[in-house]
Order: structure tokens, then sequence, then C-alpha cells
């Protein structure tokens, strides 16, 4: 490994921008016209009505589980220490059915919903829509060429409008993109803390229903039921939901008719008076009675949402109109109904209210009842647990995490993974939970705690995608922001009250993650600012001659780079240190963008950098957060078809353009074409061609991939005799052997930091950046064909 040491002052700027900044602009210009027409047009798709159906059935599933089994333990969670008076379940049937047609009906199906990214929910994607819309992103990788992507849909802002001036203010100031950027993590945070909870009192409440037929059991064994269900649960993982995916929706929709059915019989059975809870007066009834406690039993009413955020993350496996179906026809009514008919049996048995759900059941349909329940369990708790996978490939796509090992569990479902550590680790922390509480109402405290924080952040960003990219009357967006926050800011403040009784568990989880994701993203930041600081002028690789001063043997040299234009120190250090060079030099940048996939046919951009007789070319590989993982047996096989197809347009390109003008820098030049051919694997590749290639001081034609005069100005007729010479050349350098060039940059802080950064980048940052997969793993990298490039920089 080659090591240098380096001090950049981050917070520079390069004011030095004259004849010199020109021509870097001239000999290495952004990939503009090689973006611009490699736009797939993909259409809309049009579903049936048999297929609606069909697809609303299999939503079921994966979508509804968890808002399915609240009502498992929402009444315990309500009147923890009993009922005093029948009344109150009135008023707290009131506040769940309003509760229910406010939050999950309206704010999420029919509006959240409605500001996916191309079908993708969660956090990360409405980031990810912010990011396309202004300049948020605080790694600043991105370039005019990404947008011409077809899945980089944004809309037109008018300078004069009010979305234009909220940009204007969101991008001011860095403090407000760290801000939104704090906000975003704050609600992924939440959004796993949710991922171990919701198994947690899922499978809990579920394996309670024991107790009813056996009263005398130990509620050690309940606990010990439920800590073998998820052991089993999290074992299972490796083999990803689409193996027993086909039986997640008939259980589900078993359950919610059962739980409708029963509601009904409930309802005639015991007290069809509950039905007045629909009255909104029974709420203020309820307050007015019970006072603060009537205002703390709101951490419990709070739970019957529970789930909206894993049913908005999940928003990808199935179109927006089938999860509105699914929800209007299915899901609302038939909660509605199982919890006026608990309410309708606690009227006459205020006492079970500990036990109300299976206290409830008609005793000839208990045992089969329990064993839906258990799987019902199980099935919310797979939807949650897929969920917070989704969430960390995204945030680890964006920056905000530490690479992690992703495993792709099906070859038709492109969202279906399996992240190993973290699941191990949700785990030990569900266990953990589950038989540190031993008891529902505390875990359903820190459940309800991490439920409205995840949902006061998603409020937040959405009053941004309102201005910004729906571009809503300001109004409009008020009305929404205001109905949201009062709504979800009482919840808060009742679960504040529940603080010390198990609502510390989400906020200690959040805050460890919260500082891992934001540890890791300052540390990302820095070290894309020093490469972008430290990159070498093109104009002195150029000085070199073709030889780069060097003496170049056969093989091809893939220099890894975050960089999408310039050149890497890594490379300078290289060629200064080391006395040799590949034949071949391809810089390669493998970066993310705010989009949720990258079509295969416009994801690799490839250029020449500088004249032929060099032979060093730029092959920039895009990727959205959704995409397959940068570790790809095919990676190099489609970097080097896209690379020899290149060549082969270039030579054809350059053989009948004897007519075209060139000129230097303010005159009018030949703009690049490019192409779109398919490969003989069926699978289509972009290759285009930069005709335009510079040397010296002046923007010239190459005739000749190796006759090059001493002006840099080239000559001769291309023809089919020198592609062949070239494509020889390239593979020839390819069988030679491939070795891959990484550099490994160690982050350290200055000498005069302050403590606390010193603790973070010297310690945690480090040890973050030891435990995590090195590049060469992620991208499969050959042990005997890795090259280390080290570098120390201060911050």
């Amino acid at each position: 490994m080659v090591m240098t040491e380096m001090e950049v002052d981050m917070n520079g700027e390069d004011d030095s921008k004259g004849g010199m900044w020109a021509l870097e602009q001239k000999i290495d210009q952004p990939m503009d016209e090689e973006a611009g027409r490699l736009k797939n047009m993909y259409r809309e798709k049009k579903f049936s009505a048999i297929l609606l159906l069909r697809l609303a059935f299999q939503s079921l599933g994966v979508v509804y589980g968890d808002l399915g089994t609240s009502p498992l333990y929402v009444f315990y969670n309500t009147f923890p220490k009993g009922i005093d008076d029948t009344e109150d379940v009135i008023g707290a049937l009131s506040l769940i059915i309003y509760s229910l047609t406010l939050v999950p009906l309206i704010k999420y199906v029919f509006i959240v919903c409605r500001a996916n990214d191309n079908g993708q929910g969660g956090t990360f994607a409405l980031y990810s829509l912010l990011c396309r819309h202004a300049k948020v992103n605080t790694i600043p990788n991105q370039h005019r060429t990404d947008e011409e992507l077809t899945t980089y849909s944004r809309a037109t802002i008018h300078e004069k409008s009010f979305a234009a001036k909220t940009k204007r203010w969101l991008e001011g100031h860095v403090f407000k993109r760290n801000a939104l950027l704090l906000l975003v993590l704050v609600g992924t945070c939440m959004a796993i803390g949710d991922g171990i909870l919701t198994p947690a009192i899922s499978v809990l409440s579920a394996s309670g229903g024991i107790k009813i037929d056996h009263p005398g059991m130990s509620t050690d064994v309940v606990i010990l039921v439920s800590v073998i269900i998820l052991l089993g649960l999290f074992s299972l993982q490796h083999y990803g939901p689409d193996k027993v995916g086909w039986l997640f929706a008939p259980i589900v929709l078993i359950w919610f008719l059962l739980i409708g059915g029963i509601g009904i019989f409930n309802i005639w059975k015991y007290d069809t008076g509950v039905l007045r809870a629909f009255s909104p007066i029974y709420i203020y009834r309820y307050f007015a009675r019970r006072g603060k406690n009537g205002w703390t039993s709101l951490g419990g009413i709070m739970l019957s949402i529970t789930g909206t955020e894993a049913l908005f993350a999940d928003l990808a496996h199935f179109p927006l109109s089938a999860i509105q179906l699914a929800f209007t026809v299915v899901v609302f009514p038939c909660l509605l109904l199982a919890y006026s008919g608990q309410a309708a049996y606690l009227m006459k048995n205020k006492e079970h209210v500990y036990d109300a759900f299976y206290r409830s059941i008609p005793e000839s349909i208990y045992w089969p009842m329990f064993v839906i329940a258990t799987l019902a369990a199980i099935v919310a708790s797979q939807a949650t647990i897929s969920a917070t996978f989704s969430i960390i490939k995204q945030a680890n796509a964006l920056g905000c995490f530490p690479r992690v090992k992703v495993i792709h569990t099906s070859s038709k479902f492109l969202g279906q993974i399996y992240i190993p550590d973290i699941n191990w680790i949700l785990m030990v922390l569900c266990i953990i939970v589950t038989a540190g509480f031993k008891n529902q109402s505390q875990i359903g405290n820190a459940y309800g705690t991490a439920v409205v924080i995840v949902m006061l952040a998603t409020t937040f960003i959405m009053i941004l995608i309102m201005l910004l990219v729906w571009r809503c009357h300001w109004i409009l967006v008020l009305i929404f922001a205001a109905l949201s926050l009062i709504i979800e800011c009482t919840y808060f403040s009742a679960v504040l009250f529940k603080i010390d009784q198990g609502g510390w568990v989400p906020l200690v989880i959040a805050a460890v993650f919260l500082f891992i994701m934001y540890i890791w993203h300052y540390g990302t930041v820095k070290r894309y600012e020093f490469e972008m600081h430290s990159k070498i002028s093109m104009a002195w690789i150029l000085g070199l001659g073709p030889s780069l001063g060097l003496v170049r043997v056969p093989g091809v040299g893939l220099v890894y780079t975050e960089l999408a234009s310039g050149v890497p120190h890594i490379f300078s250090h290289f060629i200064t240190n080391l006395p040799a060079i590949h034949s071949v030099v391809v810089f390669v940048c493998v970066k993310y963008l705010p989009v949720y996939t990258v079509p295969e046919d416009e994801r690799f951009l490839v250029k020449r950098i500088g004249p032929k007789n060099f032979h060093m070319f730029r092959c920039v590989a895009r990727y959205g957060y959704k995409d397959l993982h940068k570790k790809d047996d095919q990676f190099e096989k489609k970097l080097f078809d896209n690379l020899f197809m290149f060549v082969r347009l270039e030579s054809m390109m350059e053989g009948g353009s004897d007519s075209d003008e060139y000129s230097v820098y303010g005159q009018q030049t030949r703009r690049s074409k490019d192409f779109l051919l398919p490969d003989t694997n069926n699978n289509t590749f972009s290759s285009v061609v930069d005709l335009t290639v510079s040397s010296g001081d002046s923007i010239v034609p190459v005739k000749s991939p190796y006759h090059v005069n001493n002006s840099g100005m080239s000559s001769g007729q291309v023809s089919s005799h020198t592609e062949v010479d070239e494509m020889e050349f390239l593979t020839g350098c390819r069988d030679a052997g491939v070795v891959h060039i990484m550099g490994n940059t160690v982050v350290r802080a200055r000498r005069d930091s302050a403590f606390y950064k010193k603790i973070c980048i010297d310690y945690v940052y480090a040890f973050l950046r030891k435990i995590c997969r090195e590049n060469s793993v992620i991208f499969n990298v050959p042990h005997e064909s890795l090259l280390n490039v080290g570098q120390v920089f201060y911050v």
C-alpha cells in the first residue's frame, strides 16, 4: 500500500478561476451530451380491474399486517389501571375512530402516499424527491447530466413563484440543509426503533392468549414462547419473504375478516349503543371527565394507528391505487368493527380490559383465532423487519450508514433484501425489550413514542414536498400542516408523560443510531470534499506526454474514485511513487443518485480523456438507492463492453466527419453524439461517443488512435484497420491483467481540534471504518488484483 499524508483546508474556496480553469473545463468536460440522449421512454403501467383487485389482495399481507394487529393491545394500553366508568370506553372508542380516519385514511393513504418517489415510499424517498428539486444534498456529487435520467423526474419551478422562494430559502445556508438531513435521520432512526418494537409487542400480545385458557400459567412462560417465536422469525430472514410470501395475504385477509366478523357479533350481543362513539362529542366528554388521566391515555390510543409509517415505507411493492382500495374496502371497516366490538364487550365486562381481545372471542373459535392471531403477528413483524432493511439500504446508498452486506433474497423482486448484521442486531434488541419489560404496557409506551416522532418528521418533510414538488397554494399547505401538527403534537405531549414508563427505549435506540449515522455521514462528506479539493489538473497529466513520464506496462488499471470529473489525487500519488503505470487507465466513478433506480441502459457513461495515444478513459456508473448493490459479478464485464462499444462507435463516427469544424474556446464546437446499442447477451448498454477531445491548448479533432503530431493535431483518416488495431490493443491489455486501484483514505482530526471532535473522528469514525465492509469486497474485486493507495488527511 502506498501512503501519503495531506492536510486540506475544507473551508477554503479556490478563487483562481482564470485561464487554467477554463482550460480544465475544456479538457475534462462533464458528460452533458453523453447523458442527453440516454433516455429510455417508459410508459406508466395501466392496471385492469381484475389485476387491481389481485394486487389489492396481495398488498394486505405486505402493507397492512402491522396496522391490522393493533387491536391486540390498544385497549389494554389505554386503560392500564382498569376502567372506572364504562362511558370512558365510548370516549376511547371515539378517539380511535377519528384517529384512524384522520391519520391513516386521510393523511397517509390519500395524501402522503401520493408523495412517493416513482412508487417508492419512506423518509429517504421523500428526501430524495427534495434533493431533485432543490440543492439540499450534503454530498454535492450530482451534476446536470444526472437530470437527463428517465427516473430523474422533477417539476419546473417558476422563478417568481412561492416554491422558488422556498427553494432559495432552503438552499440559502448550509445550516438549513444540515437541519433537513438531521430531521430525515431522526425519522429514519425512529423507524428502525419501530422495527425492534413491532415484533416485540405483536408477538408478546399474541402469545398472551395462552393464559386465557390457562389462568395459572406464569408470565415467564409467555415470555419464553414469545422469545422462541422471535428467534425463529429472525433466524429465517435469510430465506426472504419470497418463499412464504404467498401465505401472507390469505393470513391477513382471514385475520381482518375474523376480527370484523367478531366485532359485528359482539356489537349485536353486548351493546349496540357503542355506535354512538361516531359522534365526536364523546371525545370532549372523555377529556372533561378524566382530565390528565384522559390526556396521558392518548399514548394507548396512539397504538391504534401504529403501522401507518410501515404502510408508507412498504409502498414500493404495489401501485397506490391497490393500496387505497385495500384500505378503504377491507382494512378500515374491519378495524372499526373490531374496536367497536371490543368496546361493546367491555361495556359489560370492564374488568377484562387487560386481555379484552381474547376475552371477546367466542369460545367455539378461540383456538383457531389464537393461531391466526399468532400468524398475523409474525406477518406484521416480517413487514416491519423488511421495511427496516430497506431503510438501512437507502441510508447506505445516500452515504448515511456504514457499508454493510446486502443480500437480495429474490430474483423476481428487487426490494426483497436481507442484511445479516442488522438482522442479528434487531433480534438481540428485540429479545432484550421483550424479556426486559415482560408486559405490553411499557413496550406500548415505547412503541407510541417511536411512531409519533416518525409521523412528525414526515409531516415537516411533507410541508416542503407540497411547496417545492406539488407547488400547492400556501393556504392548502397551512391547512395540512396545522391539522397534522395539532393531532401529532397532541399525541406527542401525551407520550412525553410516559418517558419514564418505557418511552425512553426508542429514544435511546434512536440516539445511538443517529450518532452512528451522523458521524459516518460527516466523515463521508469530508472525504468527498478532500477528493474535490485535492484533484489534480488535467493540464499536468497532458504535460507528462502519452507515457505519463513512466513505463506503460501491458494491462488495464481501473482507478476508483468518487469524482465524476477530474483526476483523483491518489492517481498523482501513485504515478509519482511507482515507476510504471498500465497501458490503459480507466477512471471509474460509482455513485448513487437521489433516484430509486437507474435503468440498465442508462447506467454507464463512457468518454475518453485526452488524446487517443494516452489511452485514458472515464466511466461513470450510476445507481439508484433501490438498485442492486455494487457487488456485481458482471460489473467488470459490463464496463469493458461499454468501453469497447465506445471505441467502435468513435471510429465509425470519425470516419465520416471530415466536413465538421472544430474550434477553440469561444467558437462553435461540434457537439458529441451518443448511441444506444444492444450487446450480444440481450442486455442494453449505453455507449457514448465524444468526438471533441483536447490536447495542449486547443480543442482538436483526433483522426487516428496512434498518430499525433507535435502540436497535438491528429492526422490521417480513420479506417476499420485503426479501429481493429485499438480494439486488439484494448483486448490484449485486458487479457494481460486488470488491476483495481482503490484509495484508502484515513480521516483524522487536526491536532488543534476540540476534544469531542477528536473522539468522533479518531475513534468512532475510525472504528466504523474498520468494521464496515471494504470497497474491494463491495466491488467483488479479487484480492490478487487489488492495489490500495493510502492517504491520510486532517479535518
